[in-house]
């Protein structure tokens, strides 16, 4: 399956009083860099909105290694691990500059029709730019 990268700087805003990044906001950082794949697949989401289609996080499972800090240049590694009906599962990484591994998340990314807030079948055609 296909490797997406994507590089973000650490902000001010990002860390605690001591310059270290905040635990949620990775949360961010690895959905930006989900959002970047679209963005690369010419894949608009609000396109896929006005479909009533909309993806939601189903499931995270993700581990701090080593803490990120004010003004370091990230690196977001994104995998798809498996694509299933109404769902794909991604593998992410975040390194630091110094290429260390600092956390690791597995996520399921789930596709609903947001009109019945259910599960509804992946578009074909991000199913085809995965494969």
């Amino acid at each position: 399956m296909k490797e997406f990268n994507w590089n973000a700087r650490v902000y001010y805003e990002d860390t605690d009083a001591g310059g270290v990044v905040y635990h949620a906001r990775y949360l961010a950082f690895y959905e930006r860099a989900r959002t970047e794949i679209l963005r690369q697949l010419d894949i608009s989401q609000q396109k896929l909105l006005q479909e009533g289609i909309a993806f939601v996080v189903k499931k995270m499972d993700i581990s701090y290694l080593f803490p990120a800090r004010l003004d370091d240049m990230l690196n977001i590694s994104s995998r798809v691990e498996q694509i299933r009906k109404a769902s794909i599962i991604f593998k992410q990484s975040i390194f630091n500059q110094n290429k260390q591994l600092i956390s690791t998340a597995d996520v399921i990314i789930a596709c609903v029709d947001i009109k019945k807030m259910k599960p509804c079948g992946l578009p074909d055609l991000l199913v085809l730019e995965f494969i």
